[in-house]
């Protein structure tokens, strides 16, 4: 089955020809020709793997790769004119899974796209199970379930929780939440967090007027409960 591969290239031939090849393989490819727009799409789509180039408009490939590193594990490899050692150590030390210098052979790079998701299957497989307490989030297959149960969420919904859940303890600011749900650019309010967590709260918690799962963090944002047994003072 094929994959969902996101191209940011900003040479648009080259972007064509890398698409030719991936959709001959199967997979369903969408391309961006910049660093901000990359960024906008992975979060929002959230595909299987990312080919990114490093000379990129608005925003270079270096910095999407670090931001994006901090969010998720979405495969990476990084596309380059730069040929250096220093260079390709830097792109791997930000979270690169992969490092292809230009000009390359797209069929060199189909090669390791297709091992590179082999991979991430399996470590999807092993790991894509996020379990606090009675409460699975399930991120391969957007599942969420309570004690066996599962739960009809949104996607923003499922961001959210699925962003929460992956760090229990840590507290997100809502401004992170919002960029998690919509995107780089999206100009939502601070209360649009408020109102997704209240629903998922609803849907979730067995008292919603006092969470065990989610609590507030006053002046800040939330988090996702350590130990769910742990109820929050709202």
């Amino acid at each position: 089955m094929g994959a969902r591969i996101l191209v940011a290239e900003d040479d648009v031939k080259q972007a064509e020809l890398v698409r030719r090849y991936l959709e001959r393989e199967g997979h369903s490819v969408v391309i961006t020709h910049d660093g901000r727009a990359a960024l906008d799409e992975a979060r929002r789509r959230q595909p299987d793997l990312l080919v990114l180039d490093v000379m990129m408009p608005r925003v270079d490939g270096l910095d999407v790769c670090r931001i994006l590193r901090t969010e998720s594990d979405t495969p990476i490899i990084m596309l380059t004119a730069r040929s250096t050692e220093d260079d390709l150590l830097l792109g791997l030390d930000l979270g690169a899974d992969d490092y292809l210098t230009k000009p390359y052979s797209p069929r060199e790079l189909v090669a390791r796209v297709r091992t590179i998701l082999r991979r991430a299957d399996r470590h999807r497989a092993a790991d894509s199970r996020l379990r606090i307490g009675d409460l699975v989030v399930d991120t391969a297959r957007h599942q969420v379930f309570v004690d066996g149960r599962e739960i009809d969420v949104t996607p923003a919904e499922f961001k959210i929780l699925a962003c929460l859940a992956a760090e229990p303890g840590r507290v997100f600011p809502r401004q992170k939440l919002l960029e998690q749900a919509f995107g780089f650019d999206h100009y939502a309010l601070d209360r649009t967090v408020d109102v997704h967590v209240m629903n998922l709260r609803r849907k979730l918690e067995a008292d919603p007027a006092a969470p065990a799962f989610l609590l507030t963090v006053y002046g800040v944002g939330y988090k996702m409960a350590d130990q769910p047994g742990v109820r929050d003072a709202s």
